[in-house]
C-alpha cells in the first residue's frame, strides 16, 4: 500500500516539474521573439485621470497645405488708348521702375506701342490699377494665375535624385582603374551632370515666374476728343457773342491795315506831291477891280 502511494507521489512531482519546465520555456521563447523582431511590449493601461489628459494634449496635428504654400505664377494684359502714345509708354515705365520692376521688350510708333513689364509678384494688383487708369481708355484688362506649386515639387525631387546619381558616378570615377573604364564612367558622368544642369534651369524659371509677375501692354492712338461747345443763350452769352464779333472785326480791319500799310508809305508821299506841283502849275487868276461909281 506504501508503495503504491509513493508511486503515485513520485508521478504527481514528475508531472508538476515537466509543466513547470515547459511553461518557463514559453516564457523564454515570446522574450526572445519580442526581442528578436524590435518590438516593444506595450505599457500597462493607465486610467483615465491626469495621466491620460496629457497624452491627449501632446498629440500634435500636421499644418495642412493652404494658400500661402502654393506656388503661383501670375500674368496679366492691358489694352488702352491715348492721345499720346508716347507719353503713357513712359508712364507705364516709370510705373514698373517705382514697383521694383523692369522693362522688357518694347516696340514704339506715333500711332501704336507694345511693351513687357516685369514686377514682383506681391505687387501686381496696385501696378494694374495704376497702369490701367493711363491714357484715355481702359479697352481690356486680363488677369492669368497658373498653380505650379507640383512641378516645383517635381523638379526638387528630381534635383536631390540627380544629385546622388552624380555623386556616386563620381565615386566610380575614383575608383576606375583602367582608360576603358575611365572614358566610359566619364561619358556618363557628363550625360548625368547635363541632366542636372537642366533641372536647376528649370527650378529657376520656375522661381523666377513666381517671384515676378509679368504685365503685356498694347497702346492705341486716338484722336483727342472735340471741345463741348459753349452755351450762348442769354444776354450774357449774347455780350460774349458781340465781343466775339468785335474782336473779329477789329481783328480782319487790322489785318487789311496791316496789308495796305506798305503801300500807303508809297501812294501818300507821291500824291502829296502831284498835288503840290498841280498846284504851281494853275494860273493865277487877276483880282477883279472894284470902280467907284
Amino acid at each position: 500500500m506504501r508503495t503504491r502511494w509513493r508511486a503515485a507521489l513520485a508521478i504527481t512531482a514528475v508531472a508538476f516539474a515537466l509543466a513547470g519546465c515547459s511553461a518557463a520555456e514559453n516564457g523564454a521563447s515570446s522574450t526572445a521573439d519580442s526581442a528578436g523582431s524590435g518590438r516593444v511590449p506595450a505599457a500597462p493601461q493607465q486610467g483615465t485621470g491626469g495621466t491620460g489628459k496629457q497624452e491627449q494634449n501632446s498629440k500634435v496635428t500636421p499644418p495642412q497645405a493652404g494658400a500661402t504654400d502654393r506656388k503661383l505664377s501670375r500674368s496679366a494684359r492691358l489694352e488702352l488708348t491715348a492721345t499720346k502714345v508716347v507719353d503713357v509708354v513712359a508712364q507705364a515705365r516709370g510705373v514698373a521702375l517705382g514697383a521694383g520692376g523692369y522693362t522688357g521688350q518694347e516696340a514704339t510708333s506715333e500711332d501704336s506701342a507694345t511693351l513687357s513689364l516685369a514686377v514682383p509678384a506681391d505687387k501686381l494688383d496696385p501696378v494694374l490699377d495704376q497702369l490701367s487708369h493711363l491714357g484715355s481708355s481702359l479697352v481690356k484688362r486680363e488677369l492669368n494665375t497658373q498653380d505650379v506649386t507640383e512641378q516645383v515639387v517635381d523638379v526638387e525631387a528630381r534635383l536631390t535624385t540627380q544629385r546622388k546619381s552624380v555623386e556616386r558616378i563620381r565615386a566610380l570615377l575614383s575608383q576606375a582603374t583602367s582608360v576603358s573604364d575611365i572614358t566610359s564612367i566619364e561619358s556618363e558622368l557628363t550625360s548625368r551632370e547635363s541632366a542636372l544642369e537642366s533641372l536647376e534651369q528649370q527650378r529657376n524659371s520656375l522661381a523666377g515666374s513666381v517671384a515676378m509677375a509679368t504685365v503685356a501692354m498694347s497702346i492705341r492712338s486716338v484722336a483727342a476728343p472735340a471741345p463741348v461747345a459753349e452755351d450762348h443763350s442769354g444776354f450774357l452769352g449774347g455780350l460774349a457773342g458781340g465781343w466775339d464779333a468785335f474782336l473779329t472785326f477789329g481783328g480782319g480791319l487790322l489785318t487789311v491795315l496791316g496789308a495796305v500799310a506798305p503801300f500807303l508809305l508809297i501812294v501818300v508821299p507821291l500824291g502829296w506831291l502831284g498835288w503840290r506841283l498841280n498846284r504851281r502849275r494853275r494860273p493865277v487868276k487877276p483880282e477883279p477891280v472894284h470902280t467907284e461909281g
